[in-house]
């Protein structure tokens, strides 16, 4: 069976991203053989509709089940309406992700768990790649949005640890550019 989960690299052992339609990539997974293929989001950065092209696409390639933290409306209406479960509340390793799914730690969600536009920077403070750096250098680092969102406990505290380590991966990508302009600029001194 198909397994695609929202991820912030190309691997298995790459961490779950917290966005379905704003992840950096898919890894769809064959969940018997654990081959995979990992499938940019060129969705990423859309400015509208991120979710929804997400969504088709990863109808369109014969997926079962999508692993991810958090679904909006319109993913989750399309994604369900290609038959697909949903599995929201999800984070950690993609590999430890199936592996939790194989072994019955999950269940499908019966309702998005999030409103629209939840992955967009303005919203939560969580953008994609070249967009997030554009955002930061031009001052507008966006907050996290912490507020409570609807679902149980645990899946409000999975997806604010999975947004946590977004955070950190991001604060970690923009310190790595800030230094390689700082040597940039003393080379040029």
């Amino acid at each position: 069976m198909k397994i695609a989960i929202s991820a912030m690299g190309a691997t298995l052992d790459s961490e779950v991203d917290p966005r379905f339609g704003r992840c950096r990539y898919f890894i769809i997974v064959d969940s018997e053989t654990m081959q995979f293929e990992a499938v940019e989001n060129s969705g990423c950065a859309a400015s509208g509709g991120a979710g929804i092209a997400a969504a088709q696409m990863i109808a369109s390639k014969g997926v079962k089940v999508v692993l991810t933290g958090n679904c909006g409306p319109n993913a989750y209406r399309v994604l369900s309406s290609a038959g697909v479960e949903v599995v929201t509340g999800v984070s950690g390793k993609v590999n430890d992700s199936i592996e939790a799914y194989r072994q019955g730690k999950y269940r499908a969600s019966s309702q998005p768990n999030v409103p629209g536009h939840f992955g967009t920077a303005g919203a939560t403070g969580v953008g994609c790649g070249r967009e997030m750096r554009r955002e930061v250098s031009r001052g507008n680092v966006p907050s996290a949005d912490l507020t409570s969102q609807p679902g149980s406990l645990q899946q409000e505290l999975s997806a604010l640890k999975a947004q946590s380590q977004l955070l950190a991966k991001q604060l970690e990508d923009i310190q790595a550019r800030i230094s390689e302009l700082e040597k940039r600029g003393k080379g040029k001194e």
